[in-house]
């Protein structure tokens, strides 16, 4: 790989403590802290992400590029550092929290310009692991590794992942914070994005009034990455949050036609930038709940549930425009963007919907009739990618279609309702005012054939763990191409068998 033309343009506009030194302690004033990787004595490669790679400008995989996915033995040339941020955890200020398990690299810049953030996940202690060790194990960085791949092939705004390593290390983790404690396999990830700045960065130095920092970090984030805002002075952090609150709107909604639940969706875990970012106790939605949450520790409240995830996005956003104030200066903007900022949601998310269903515009009537699909779906559990890909066929529903997009198959009234409810789909399919081909078109290009569900982690991890990789190269080549239906095994219920396993139905911050 070419590292000789990574950048560090972060360490060298802000400031911070270049001490090295690890120990878990507050960092004021400061929005990073140089910290040098752990050691491992024997890391193997699991994956890597030729593709992207080459994308980035990093080019082909040689086997010496293994110290440098692994953070070992680096060039002097990279200053490895983690960053601090703050934020709202569960809706609760946090105070400082910071990279407790990431490490920079720096940037590398392509041919054509795109500049990417290089970043490692698992590479040991910071000063923000909170009491923790920095390690990752295998579980949780198969996981993301593999989602954010996915998300990103189904045009989801995501970081991605360029590789997946052993450590050969043995971490210790309670998977499920229940007092058990067990050893896994320890592993690290190098991810990528185009900036890893959070809502976080920005509220954990207002919050500390440090005012001329605060203006410098957004003046930094309009000029590389928001080349759109043009304007100056206050107007120019205005355009800014606006710009923000419209990327952050457009990912949720994403989120929602593909059935993602995010699980943990804290301030500082919302990239500036409108990408998905920080991969843990995520889910795809198999049946359809829009008080479904796959995060144990969000439980009993549901907080973070699917169906209140643009309501999260919008409060987070209010932290975000508090955190920009000083700025701003301008309460009444702030209000009204954020006030607009519901509106906008609705119509896009309506919008969303229709192309879902193959409509090419909304009609007077579809609030109800959106309104008795979510109530069809959630009185029968009906499978939310099953069920799309069952309605784009156009085949007539019977007892054994049901019972195959259907987690609750032995409800009497299910198939009656279900008839009931396509004989009205097919009459509002019939006001398009394009043909039945465009709008089959319409539901291919919104609907995937293939989502990652949990259980298919699950059982890639065990067989990972136990030294195979073939599930791994088709789940990789399915998330490639999540339109078509590459291995029709995959596109079926969650087995019954998965029902409550923990680390597949139910996860927690841990994972």
């Amino acid at each position: 790989m070419n590292l000789s033309e990574l950048k560090q343009p972060f360490i060298k506009n802000f400031p911070g403590d270049f001490s090295k030194n690890p120990m878990q302690r507050n960092t004021p004033r400061v929005l990073f802290t140089t910290t040098d990787p752990a050691v491992f004595d024997h890391p193997e490669l699991i994956v890597f992400n030729e593709n992207l790679s080459e994308e980035i400008g990093l080019g082909k995989w040689n086997d010496s590029d293994l110290n440098f996915i692994t953070a070992q033995k680096l060039p002097e040339n990279i200053i490895t550092y983690a960053t601090a941020y703050s934020g709202h955890q569960f809706g609760n200020w946090a105070g400082q929290l910071g990279d407790g398990r990431a490490l920079y690299a720096g940037e590398i810049i392509n041919k054509e310009g795109k500049k990417t953030e290089l970043q490692w996940k698992g590479a040991g202690a910071t000063p923000y692991s909170r009491h923790a060790d920095g390690r990752a194990v295998l579980r949780s960085s198969v996981r993301e590794y593999l989602m954010s791949e996915a998300m990103h092939h189904l045009g989801i705004p995501t970081t991605r992942a360029l590789s997946l390593s052993f450590t050969g290390e043995i971490v210790v983790r309670d998977i499920m914070y229940s007092g058990n404690p067990k050893p896994e396999k320890g592993a690290v990830i190098m991810r990528t994005a185009e900036s890893f700045l959070r809502f976080g960065h920005f509220e954990g130095i207002s919050a500390q009034k440090e005012i001329e920092t605060l203006a410098k970090l957004a003046d930094f984030t309009i000029e590389n990455y928001f080349p759109e805002v043009q304007s100056e002075g206050a107007q120019k952090y205005k355009d800014f949050f606006v710009k923000i609150c419209d990327d952050t709107r457009q990912m949720v909604v994403e989120w929602l036609r593909v059935g993602f639940v995010h699980g943990v969706m804290n301030t500082d875990n919302m990239s500036v930038l409108g990408l998905t970012i920080d991969y843990g106790p995520f889910s795809m939605m198999d049946e359809y709940d829009l008080n479904f949450t796959p995060n144990t520790t969000d439980l009993p409240n549901r907080r973070y549930a699917f169906g209140k995830q643009a309501q999260i996005a919008q409060w987070n956003l209010w932290q975000l425009a508090n955190a920009l104030f000083p700025l701003i200066n301008d309460e009444k903007f702030l209000e009204e963007t954020l006030n607009i900022f519901g509106t906008k949601f609705w119509e896009d998310h309506d919008k969303m919907l229709s192309q879902k269903f193959g409509f090419d515009l909304i009609l007077d009537g579809d609030e109800e009739f959106f309104l008795n699909w979510q109530g069809l779906m959630q009185e029968f559990q009906l499978d939310y990618t099953l069920f799309f890909n069952f309605l784009e066929t156009g085949e007539e529903a019977n007892s054994e279609k049901a019972a195959e997009i259907s987690y609750d198959p032995s409800n009497e009234n299910l198939l009656e309702k279900l008839q009931n409810f396509l004989s009205v789909y097919k009459n509002r399919l019939a006001k398009n005012t394009i043909s039945e081909g465009e709008s089959k078109e319409l539901m291919r290009k919104n609907n995937p054939k293939f989502i990652l569900r949990n259980y298919l982690l699950f059982e890639c991890i065990e067989e990972i763990e136990n030294g195979k990789k073939d599930l791994l190269r088709k789940l990789t080549h399915a998330l490639e191409n999540p339109y078509e239906e590459i291995y029709p095994e995959f596109s079926v219920k969650r087995p019954s068998g998965y029902d409550g396993v923990s680390g597949c139905s139910m996860l927690s911050c841990s994972s």
